[in-house]
Protein backbone atom coordinates (compact mmCIF):
# COMPACT_ATOMS: atom_id res chain seq x y z
CA UNK A 1 0.00 0.00 0.00
CA UNK A 2 3.01 2.23 -0.33
CA UNK A 3 2.62 2.91 -4.06
CA UNK A 4 1.21 5.92 -5.90
CA UNK A 5 -2.39 4.72 -5.32
CA UNK A 6 -1.83 3.58 -1.74
CA UNK A 7 -4.68 5.67 -0.36
CA UNK A 8 -7.14 4.09 -2.82
CA UNK A 9 -5.99 0.58 -1.91
CA UNK A 10 -6.22 1.44 1.81
CA UNK A 11 -9.80 2.70 1.33
CA UNK A 12 -10.64 -0.51 -0.53
CA UNK A 13 -9.14 -2.60 2.26
CA UNK A 14 -11.08 -0.64 4.89
CA UNK A 15 -14.29 -1.27 2.91
CA UNK A 16 -13.58 -5.03 2.90
CA UNK A 17 -12.85 -5.10 6.62
CA UNK A 18 -16.01 -3.03 7.23
CA UNK A 19 -18.12 -5.59 5.36
CA UNK A 20 -16.61 -8.47 7.30
CA UNK A 21 -17.27 -6.77 10.63
CA UNK A 22 -20.76 -5.58 9.67
CA UNK A 23 -21.71 -9.13 8.59
CA UNK A 24 -20.42 -10.52 11.91
CA UNK A 25 -18.21 -12.95 10.02
CA UNK A 26 -16.28 -14.06 13.11
CA UNK A 27 -15.97 -13.86 16.88
CA UNK A 28 -12.63 -13.37 18.58
CA UNK A 29 -11.71 -16.12 21.04
CA UNK A 30 -8.79 -18.06 22.45
CA UNK A 31 -7.68 -20.97 20.29
CA UNK A 32 -8.97 -24.20 21.89
CA UNK A 33 -6.38 -26.88 22.70
CA UNK A 34 -5.81 -29.27 19.81
CA UNK A 35 -7.09 -26.82 17.18
CA UNK A 36 -5.03 -24.93 14.64
CA UNK A 37 -5.72 -21.55 13.11
CA UNK A 38 -5.34 -21.04 9.39
CA UNK A 39 -3.95 -17.81 8.01
CA UNK A 40 -5.34 -15.37 5.48
CA UNK A 41 -4.11 -12.78 3.03
CA UNK A 42 -5.50 -9.75 1.28
CA UNK A 43 -5.89 -9.94 -2.51
CA UNK A 44 -5.90 -6.71 -4.51
CA UNK A 45 -7.46 -6.31 -7.97
CA UNK A 46 -8.44 -3.57 -10.36
CA UNK A 47 -12.03 -3.60 -11.67
CA UNK A 48 -12.65 -2.27 -15.16
CA UNK A 49 -15.77 -0.92 -16.87
CA UNK A 50 -17.15 -1.92 -20.26
CA UNK A 51 -14.86 0.53 -22.06
CA UNK A 52 -11.78 -0.79 -20.29
CA UNK A 53 -11.56 2.17 -17.91
CA UNK A 54 -10.48 1.61 -14.31
CA UNK A 55 -13.60 1.83 -12.17
CA UNK A 56 -12.62 0.46 -8.80
CA UNK A 57 -9.87 -0.76 -6.52
CA UNK A 58 -11.03 -4.05 -4.97
CA UNK A 59 -9.57 -5.75 -1.91
CA UNK A 60 -10.70 -9.16 -0.69
CA UNK A 61 -9.68 -11.10 2.42
CA UNK A 62 -9.01 -14.71 1.43
CA UNK A 63 -8.50 -17.60 3.85
CA UNK A 64 -5.67 -19.94 3.03
CA UNK A 65 -7.97 -22.95 2.80
CA UNK A 66 -5.15 -25.20 1.63
CA UNK A 67 -4.11 -25.26 5.30
CA UNK A 68 -7.37 -27.01 6.25
CA UNK A 69 -7.32 -30.75 6.89
CA UNK A 70 -10.02 -32.95 5.34
CA UNK A 71 -12.00 -34.80 8.00
CA UNK A 72 -10.88 -32.36 10.68
CA UNK A 73 -11.69 -28.89 9.33
CA UNK A 74 -14.18 -29.91 6.64
CA UNK A 75 -15.90 -33.04 5.35
CA UNK A 76 -16.91 -32.36 1.78
CA UNK A 77 -16.36 -29.87 -0.99
CA UNK A 78 -19.47 -29.28 -3.04
CA UNK A 79 -20.77 -26.21 -4.84
CA UNK A 80 -24.35 -26.19 -6.12
CA UNK A 81 -24.55 -24.41 -9.44
CA UNK A 82 -27.40 -23.66 -11.80
CA UNK A 83 -27.29 -24.83 -15.39
CA UNK A 84 -27.41 -22.43 -18.29
CA UNK A 85 -30.42 -24.24 -19.74
CA UNK A 86 -32.37 -23.61 -16.54
CA UNK A 87 -31.67 -19.89 -16.81
CA UNK A 88 -32.70 -19.84 -20.46
CA UNK A 89 -35.99 -21.60 -19.65
CA UNK A 90 -36.74 -19.13 -16.86
CA UNK A 91 -35.97 -16.19 -19.14
CA UNK A 92 -38.18 -17.65 -21.88
CA UNK A 93 -41.08 -18.10 -19.43
CA UNK A 94 -40.62 -14.55 -18.13
CA UNK A 95 -40.64 -13.19 -21.69
CA UNK A 96 -43.73 -15.24 -22.57
CA UNK A 97 -45.61 -13.97 -19.51
CA UNK A 98 -44.38 -10.40 -19.89
CA UNK A 99 -42.60 -10.36 -16.54
CA UNK A 100 -39.98 -7.73 -15.78
CA UNK A 101 -36.50 -9.07 -15.20
CA UNK A 102 -34.09 -7.32 -12.90
CA UNK A 103 -30.45 -7.90 -12.18
CA UNK A 104 -28.72 -7.09 -8.94
CA UNK A 105 -25.24 -7.36 -7.58
CA UNK A 106 -24.80 -8.22 -3.92
CA UNK A 107 -21.31 -7.13 -2.95
CA UNK A 108 -20.99 -9.51 0.00
CA UNK A 109 -23.22 -12.38 -1.16
CA UNK A 110 -20.47 -14.92 -0.62
CA UNK A 111 -20.09 -13.85 3.01
CA UNK A 112 -23.65 -14.76 3.99
CA UNK A 113 -23.13 -18.53 4.13
CA UNK A 114 -23.11 -19.86 7.67
CA UNK A 115 -20.57 -22.62 8.31
CA UNK A 116 -21.22 -25.42 10.78
CA UNK A 117 -17.64 -26.60 11.27
CA UNK A 118 -15.33 -25.00 13.81
CA UNK A 119 -12.82 -23.05 11.74
CA UNK A 120 -10.29 -20.78 13.36
CA UNK A 121 -8.26 -18.13 11.55
CA UNK A 122 -5.47 -15.92 12.79
CA UNK A 123 -6.50 -12.29 12.97
CA UNK A 124 -5.91 -10.60 9.61
CA UNK A 125 -3.03 -8.20 9.27
CA UNK A 126 -4.48 -4.74 9.68
CA UNK A 127 -7.17 -5.91 12.14
CA UNK A 128 -4.99 -7.72 14.68
CA UNK A 129 -5.69 -6.30 18.14
CA UNK A 130 -2.50 -7.84 19.58
CA UNK A 131 -4.44 -9.98 22.09
CA UNK A 132 -3.25 -13.31 20.66
CA UNK A 133 -6.87 -14.37 20.13
CA UNK A 134 -8.07 -15.92 16.87
CA UNK A 135 -11.17 -15.51 14.73
CA UNK A 136 -13.74 -18.31 15.07
CA UNK A 137 -15.44 -18.06 11.71
CA UNK A 138 -19.24 -17.98 11.79
CA UNK A 139 -19.63 -17.31 8.09
CA UNK A 140 -17.76 -18.41 5.02
CA UNK A 141 -15.05 -16.30 3.51
CA UNK A 142 -13.29 -16.74 0.21
CA UNK A 143 -10.71 -19.50 0.18
CA UNK A 144 -12.30 -21.87 2.71
CA UNK A 145 -12.90 -25.41 1.51
CA UNK A 146 -16.54 -25.25 2.62
CA UNK A 147 -17.18 -21.72 1.33
CA UNK A 148 -18.83 -22.60 -2.03
CA UNK A 149 -21.55 -24.71 -0.42
CA UNK A 150 -22.27 -22.78 2.78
Amino acid sequence: LNGPNGEKWKASEDEEFGSLIENETWDLCDLPPGKKAITSKMIYRHKYGPEGELTRYKSRLVARGFQQTKGKDYDEVFAPVGKGTTLRVLLAIAALLGWKIRQMDIVTAFLNGIIMEEVYMKQPEGLDDGSGRVCRLKKAIYGLKQAPHS
